[in-house]
Formats: structure tokens, sequence, C-alpha cells
């Protein structure tokens, strides 16, 4: 069940409960039109996608309760949790919940996300401890 961070968005919001193939294009193609690589959310049984243009706020609700995902060109583990929130904006998603990276042994979240209008060819995760890194967005590149 959604969350009431989630309900409260919902007025106005596009959603679509159409099963993964449909979710997962559709936050493809939202993360395309921000400027974000393709492959920043693989997420896996998505239930459901919902994107508020008024607000920013977008969601996505996956089957399981949490899937880890690594990112083999830098070596990185992220998790996510059954629901994912994130504010987005052009080449930005912020105040983001339901993402985790592994750092040494410690899971950290990651609070936002963002490619630097300077240089697209990076992109940088800041985490709650107000941490940061910056990779190259090719390692983000959707697996087709």
């Amino acid at each position: 069940m959604a969350s009431q961070a989630i309900e409260s968005h919902r007025a106005g919001a596009e959603v679509v409960t159409s099963g993964d193939t449909v979710c997962r294009k559709k936050s493809v193609e939202l993360l395309e039109e921000l400027g974000l690589p393709k492959g920043l959310l693989p997420m896996v049984d998505i239930q459901e996608f919902g994107y508020n243009r008024a607000t920013g706020f977008m969601w996505l609700v996956q089957g399981k309760k949490k899937v880890e995902h690594t990112f083999k060109k830098i070596k990185q583990t992220v998790s996510y949790t059954a629901e994912v929130t994130a504010f987005v904006e052009k080449g930005k998603l912020k105040k983001i919940t339901g993402v985790k990276t592994k750092e040494l042994m410690l899971w950290l979240s990651v609070v936002e996300v963002y490619v630097p209008e300077a240089s697209p060819e990076k992109i940088t995760f800041k985490t709650g401890t107000d941490l940061s890194d910056t990779f190259d967005a090719a390692a983000f590149a959707l697996r087709e």
C-alpha cells in the first residue's frame, strides 16, 4: 500500500499501474526527460509509477520488499525499498526516499542525485550524512 507521502501527491498525478513493463518504460522516459541516466532506477516487478508534474513528485512501488543492484562498472551496490520517492527537476532527483548505497560496511541513504549542467557525463550522489561521490554517468546506462 502506498505511503501517505504518495497519497498526498496523487491528485493531478499521472499514475500507471499496468504492470512492470509499462511502469518501467514510464520511469525510463521520465529519467530521459530529466537528463538523467536511464538505468538509474533498476527496480524489479514495478507495480506502480506516479509523477505529479505540478509538484515534481515521482514514485515507484515494486512488488518485492527490497532489491539490491550492483552497478558493475563502478562496483557500487545500491538497495531500493518497496517504495522509492523523489522530487524531480531537470538533471536532479532530490529528497529521495527508499534508496541506500553501501559504503564499506555501512548502508547510507541517498538523498540527492544530480548531473551537473557543466559536465553531463558525470553524476553525483549525495547521502544523508552530506558525503557525496561522483561517477561516470555511463555506469548507469540502461542495459538493453
